[in-house]
């Protein structure tokens, strides 16, 4: 899924882009728990979140992923920002609930993670 799409399915605002037109994500990962991303998510997924801080970019420049997405209307500050820019992260914000979110992306062919259980 391209990011133009995911922005227009979540009537997202994209913050900051670092995406190509080959960019391509298959699979998103929702989490308010970096923990969580570290140990479960995978490097070519969608980082999708409510914490709006700067362990979110840290955490998806440690995992490689290239695109956060922000939900229930939070918008990272200046610093975030520029920290994803330094990272080259894309960053979108969407008023949806995590809930809703996740919800469109599957209706519209996102996957997401496997679980081994």
């Amino acid at each position: 899924m391209k990011i133009k799409e995911i922005a227009k399915i979540l009537n997202a605002d994209i913050l900051t882009d670092f995406s190509s037109e080959d960019t391509d994500i298959q699979c998103g990962f929702a989490s308010d728990l970096m923990s969580d991303v570290l140990a479960y998510a995978n490097s070519d997924s969608l980082l999708v979140t409510g914490l709006n801080n700067a362990q979110v970019i840290r955490t998806a420049e440690m995992m490689d992923m290239t695109t956060v997405l922000f939900v229930r209307g939070k918008r990272p500050c200046k610093e975030i920002l520029e920290l994803a820019e330094e990272n080259s992260v894309t960053v979108l914000a969407t008023n949806y609930t995590m809930f809703k979110t996740c919800g469109l992306l599957v209706l519209n062919g996102m996957k997401g993670i496997e679980s081994d259980d």
